[in-house]
């Protein structure tokens, strides 16, 4: 076997792997010999085949396993010595492709290497993380929305205004036609929730009970019902009743609705809930600015066909995202822009900084971790978390897709660990402009 270097260009790598025929014919032979004693053939005893007999009827099966093992084998063996680690799987191209038995093999291996990465100097960064108290103020604000979520309705004299909640009955029809799920009966509509075709809901602000109203409306283009999307519809709307909100006292029986003992209960817990969401937001601002002073400090080449790859996975999620209508994959290629591939090029960068440090930090994502965060996403599918459980069991790529960011949030916090981090106690309003920044960048 011999390999040759054809490539060697930045991270850039090409070989021409040369199997022989001699070395082939071998393999095959090796083969047959190990199933001889298991094969019987009409005349011939088990294990008594003639090798001829073997070779006329296995011989091409074994032949391809054969070429494929070399291969393999060949592609295996230089990446152990050269210490090379593809970034991606290496591209392998047969190059005499009228090839017959008694020929040579000849293959083009190329692959992009992953780059070796620089060393930093963890303890010299320096970072901030913002620490943020749930004062009263905070705690009376998260309750009185707990309370509107508990609100209940009552009948009211006179028109309705937006967050009434109006009782309707309603018919609705396109082109003079009813159509299914158009109609329904003492349906209670609250105005201004947006829960039903943009316009419906503002036309019903004014009514009062025992009034009788055609709603004209036109379906979004996005609409889900293909059949209805674009078109007018008019629906007609009897107003049996018009109720004003009413927000649930804040007292213990609130308290008990949501779990709690009493009242001071529930605002323990709420301060404790609030804290958490504090605590959460603050660790992603102290991250993106970590994430921020990594990407300055390091430089290094990286392999173009990750690159790539994840300015195209980038490109097509942020396409899917503003055409929400396109749910399969069957449009025209997305090109990913130049500031995709910016994106790309500091994802790229950064993960392989971040891998690079978890190893280094014998950085381990435990089963226990895992098996975790399986059964959180578990819960988004229910009554299918056993099927969703085995097919992540059975699913190697789908668990590592699972398993990357808890190891990013490790890395994190080693790295949080090493560094120099200052606490800033900072209000509530500071840490959220502080978050609302972190979507601008």
């Amino acid at each position: 076997m011999q390999v040759t270097e054809t490539l060697n260009e930045g991270l850039k790598r090409g070989y021409t792997v040369t199997v022989t025929a001699a070395e082939l014919d071998q393999k095959v032979q090796s083969k047959l010999g190990e199933i001889q004693p298991q094969v019987a053939m009409k005349g011939f005893r088990q294990g008594k085949v003639p090798m001829a007999l073997l070779r006329k009827q296995h011989g091409p099966r074994l032949m391809g396993e054969a070429m494929q093992e070399a291969i393999d084998g060949a592609v295996t063996s230089h990446l152990e010595s050269t210490g090379d680690r593809p970034a991606m799987q290496p591209a392998v191209k047969m190059t005499n492709e009228n090839w017959k038995e008694g020929d040579d093999v000849v293959v083009e291996v190329s692959y992009e290497k992953l780059p070796e990465v620089p060393t930093v100097d963890l303890a010299s960064l320096s970072l901030t993380r913002l620490n943020v108290k749930a004062d009263d103020s905070a705690v009376d604000e998260a309750l009185s929305n707990l309370s509107d979520t508990a609100k209940s309705f009552e009948d009211k004299e006179g028109a309705s205004e937006n967050g009434d909640q109006v009782v309707i009955d309603f018919l609705g029809k396109v082109d003079g036609e009813a159509f299914e799920g158009g109609s329904a009966e003492d349906y209670p509509l609250v105005l201004g929730s947006g829960s039903f075709i943009p316009g419906f809901e503002e036309q019903l602000v004014g009514v009062s009970a025992g009034d009788v109203k055609d709603v004209s409306v036109t379906f979004p283009e996005n609409y889900g019902a293909q059949h209805l999307a674009g078109k007018e519809a008019v629906f007609a709307c009897t107003v049996k009743a018009v109720k004003a909100p009413k927000a649930a006292a804040i007292d213990d029986e609130l308290a008990k609705r949501f779990g709690a003992d009493d009242l001071d209960a529930l605002k323990t817990q709420v301060r404790e809930r609030l804290e958490q969401e504090y605590q959460g937001a603050a660790r992603a601002v102290a991250k993106r600015a970590l994430l921020d002073e990594l990407d300055r400090l390091v430089d290094f080449d990286l392999p173009e066909g990750l690159v790539q790859a994840e300015a195209g996975q980038i490109a097509h999620q942020l396409w899917h995202e503003e055409n929400p209508q396109v749910h399969g994959h069957n449009h025209d290629h997305i090109e990913p822009t130049e500031d995709h591939l910016r994106l790309a090029r500091r994802r790229v960068k950064l993960g392989l900084l971040l891998a690079e440090l978890g190893q280094k930090a014998e950085v381990k994502v435990t089963d226990a971790e895992l098996t975790q965060a399986v059964l959180q996403q578990a819960r988004q599918y229910r009554g299918q978390e056993r099927q969703f459980f085995e097919y992540i069991q059975n699913n190697a790529a789908a668990r590592q897709q699972i398993q990357a960011p808890i190891f990013e949030d490790k890395v994190i916090d080693h790295i949080f660990g090493q560094a120099k981090v200052e606490e800033k106690d900072v209000s509530k309003d500071e840490l959220q402009t502080a978050v609302e920044a972190l979507d601008q960048e």
